[in-house]
């Protein structure tokens, strides 16, 4: 019964909001060009609604980041979009598959997601967009362990992705703040429901969730903003992000639930 009407209101509360986003960008590209002063402001409206249509509580620890830089996240599911968005206007950076995906697609696109392909000839390419994207002042936002996990571990951060930090006096000018998403299952199911991974469909796992009652929360903590500076290099500021994370992770679920890589 639940999902008769949480699916479609979520559907089109989601969808909706897609097309007064993109109504704006009509005008706000074309006076601001990369600046974003309006839309962002639509896109957190629309995601702090999807959470609440879906009955999931957001619980959020610390504060975003007001500075130049970037956000670094722990990757669980599609959920992670409509969390992080909801506590804090950001612009994701995504595989370029994610692009083609029916729905998923284009919200990303949309909303100034930045696609990246696994190709080291575009690598000098993808660096520029993100020099151009960081110094116009947008808060990107990186999974850096490169896939989504089932939410009861960490996967390795990758260094790959913060090299684009180091170039052209980035590190002087920008920080890093890492950020911690922990989910909650709802009580009696297991510890991994909102994890979206294996061969598990989209679809599939949207129904499971919506149709949820009583659903369970989730945890957002933003840790301290470290500045890039204070790193010799991107390995160095990868492991000390996934330190932070995986600490707040293991200390946010509950006792026994957090697993080993």
């Amino acid at each position: 019964m639940i999902l008769a009407w949480r699916l479609p209101v979520l559907v089109v509360w989601v969808f909706g909001g897609l097309a007064i986003h993109l109504t704006i960008r009509i005008f706000e590209r074309p006076l601001f060009g990369l600046r974003r002063p309006i839309t962002p402001f639509v896109t957190q409206g629309v995601c702090k609604g999807a959470l609440f249509f879906l009955g999931i509580r957001l619980q959020v620890t610390g504060a975003p980041m007001r500075g130049r830089g970037a956000v670094v996240s722990n990757h669980v599911g599609w959920l992670d979009i409509f969390a992080l968005n909801a506590a804090q206007r950001l612009y994701f950076v995504s595989k370029s598959e994610v692009a083609s995906w029916p729905g998923i697609g284009w919200l990303a696109k949309a909303t100034g997601t930045v696609f990246i392909r696994r190709n080291a000839r575009d690598a000098r390419l993808q660096k520029e967009i993100f020099e151009a994207r960081l110094r116009a002042g947008h808060h990107l936002c990186f999974f850096p362990e490169g896939t989504n996990s089932d939410g009861v571990r960490i996967l390795p951060f990758k260094p790959t992705l913060f090299a684009a930090f180091f170039t052209h006096g980035l590190a002087e000018i920008l920080s890093i703040q890492p950020v911690t998403l922990a989910y909650i299952a709802p009580q009696g199911r297991d510890d991994r429901f909102y994890g979206w991974w294996g061969d598990l469909s989209f679809g599939a796992h949207l129904l499971r969730v919506a149709a949820q009652i009583p659903q369970g929360r989730i945890d957002l903590v933003f840790h301290e903003p470290v500045p890039v500076s204070a790193f010799a290099n991107r390995k160095e500021i990868a492991r000390h992000c996934e330190a932070q994370v995986r600490q707040s992770l293991t200390e946010r679920l509950p006792e026994g639930v957090m697993r080993e890589t």
